[in-house]
């Protein structure tokens, strides 16, 4: 039998369902990080995601043992998946639309920059101050808009993962991209910023 840091996460979820708890622990340990990120980024309230996270692996866990899980090849996405329809369950529930909620204590300090750099000390502060003003754009696209670009730039996914989790066509989540990119663009060049990493 394998290590189980040697297995997948699908082999991991089909050995959890065959009651090896301790393949469950691995899945946890490995998603956990960029699973809660997600959802923080999302809810932007420390409380709300801890909840929410908290409710997607009892429901990772119950469709598990359903055998409602299908070894798709992307666990990770399959997840975040579960995650996406909780919020926006919450989000119906308030009678509220959006996907992400705007406001001043929204800047996305919770992405860490010197994860998205390779830098010497000479530039660090040139590219520290490029990736703060990249952050204030994005707290002023739409809600689907800011999504995308963190699920694709922050979390790396594709956009065929990127539209799964958010229930949309591959085309819409293409758009929404090129949306933003515009938009920042555009502000860019009316804040005359300069966005090059050195």
């Amino acid at each position: 039998m394998k290590n189980l840091s040697e297995m997948s996460d699908e082999a991991l979820a089909l050995s959890y369902v065959n009651g090896n708890n301790r393949a469950f622990d691995e899945l946890l340990r490995r998603n956990q990080t960029k699973l809660y990120a997600y959802i923080l980024f999302v809810v932007h309230d420390r409380d709300k995601a801890d909840d929410i996270f908290q409710e997607t692996f009892v429901k990772v866990i119950t469709k598990l043992h359903e055998g409602k899980y299908t070894n798709s090849g992307k666990f990770s996405a399959w997840l975040m998946r579960i995650a996406h329809n909780i919020i926006m369950d919450i989000y119906r529930e308030q009678r509220n639309d959006h996907v992400v909620e705007m406001g001043e204590d929204n800047d996305l300090t919770t992405i860490n920059p010197t994860n998205l750099l390779d830098s010497n000390i000479e530039n660090q502060f040139v590219n520290e101050q490029i990736l703060a003003d990249v952050k204030k754009m994005m707290n002023l696209l739409p809600d689907c808009q800011r999504e995308v670009v963190y699920m694709r730039y922050y979390q790396q996914l594709s956009f065929k993962e990127i539209a799964n989790i958010t229930n949309v066509s591959i085309n819409t989540a293409l758009g929404r991209m090129r949306y933003a990119l515009l938009n920042m663009r555009r502000m860019a060049r009316e804040h005359q910023m300069g966005l090059t990493m050195e």
